[in-house]
């Protein structure tokens, strides 16, 4: 049985999975960085620290725990996330520490050892938690949006990144997952503040009148940040504060879609990242897009299982490729 080990180690959780091809399972064990109560984040210094203790602790923890999973099978490749986003200059200190890991695993080990970016790992443990692996060989929409990311992608094959991700609109200032936390933070709730928001927001019998703001097909937040201060600063009550930010977020994420949609056409729409945890975001978004398709939380905000599946995707693809060369190179016998 072929088991393939991912790693995350992103600005706000380190995470390691495990792949099992012929069952289709995986297994997964993440943990937050800690972040002091008051702040909304880490320095990159911090963030990497916190990464070099707790990604030992993870691995242990994994391994340890899933003993009956595992077996008496090894690792056949590793991989690891080492940028956030497949484009020039994309580049964050954080995931060095996985990368670094999983290559000196690689060598001690003697495995394969592949590097996806952590966007592709999130695009992927969707597609495995909405059961639509059919869709890595399809070009579809994907929506990732979490504290430092708020784009919509057009996602096609790709034969050596395993999927080729491009962005067509974001957000032109404050990020969806930004806004969560700064709101949350200055109402008093820890940091992420994502579920605290929600189960505010699910308290409150409130309705507004939003109008996101729209540029082209990209979006602008900062009002949102901006707005929920003044109504907190008002007296507005922070479950009604806290249903004005989601339902804000559900605004500009609504005239994005039917932006793109428009512009792209009826394409399949997935939707990845901590801020599509939000039952209240996906429940509007399924109401209006029937075919909208959300990851489950423990696939949708960060972690490791999407990079382990990509793992197991480039380990079979070169396989593949290494056994066709071979068999191109055997000489030709005269009869």
């Amino acid at each position: 049985m072929k088991l393939f080990l991912g790693i995350d180690t992103s600005n706000y959780t380190t995470s390691a999975a495990l792949y099992c091809a012929e069952t289709g399972r995986i297994v997964q064990r993440k943990k937050l960085l800690p972040v002091r109560f008051g702040e909304v984040g880490l320095r990159q210094s911090d963030a990497v620290f916190h990464h070099v203790k707790q990604l030992p602790e993870i691995i242990e923890k994994l391994f340890s725990e899933e003993r009956e999973f595992i077996g008496e099978n090894r690792i056949t490749a590793v991989g690891a996330s080492a940028r956030p986003r497949d484009e020039e200059g994309s580049y964050m200190p954080c995931f060095l520490t996985g990368l670094g890991f999983s290559q000196s695993l690689s060598s001690v080990n003697s495995i394969p050892s592949f590097s996806f970016c952590h966007q592709a790992g999130h695009i992927a443990a969707a597609l495995y938690s909405v059961k639509r692996a059919d869709l890595f060989n399809e070009k579809f929409i994907a929506f990732h949006l979490s504290g430092g990311t708020t784009e919509c992608l057009l996602v096609e094959p790709d034969d050596e990144r395993i999927i080729k991700i491009t962005k067509v609109a974001g957000s032109l200032d404050l990020k969806a997952g930004q806004a969560v936390d700064r709101v949350g933070v200055a109402m008093g709730l820890e940091f992420p503040a994502g579920r605290h928001m929600e189960e505010l927001a699910l308290k409150s019998y409130a309705k507004f009148k939003i109008k996101p703001v729209l540029k082209g097909l990209d979006c602008c937040l900062s009002g949102i940040e901006n707005q929920s201060l003044k109504k907190l600063s008002d007296g507005v009550s922070k479950e009604d504060v806290a249903k004005f930010c989601l339902l804000s977020i559900y605004a500009a994420l609504d005239a994005m879609t039917s932006a793109v949609t428009e512009k792209y056409g009826d394409l399949p729409l997935v939707y990845a990242g901590g801020v599509m945890s939000n039952s209240i975001i996906k429940n509007l978004i399924t109401k209006k897009y029937p075919k909208a398709m959300f990851a489950e939380p423990q696939f949708s905000a960060d972690n490791a299982a999407g990079i382990a599946l990509l793992t197991e995707m480039r380990f079979r693809r070169n396989a593949h490729n290494a056994d066709s060369e071979r068999h191109s190179a055997q000489p030709i016998c005269e009869k």
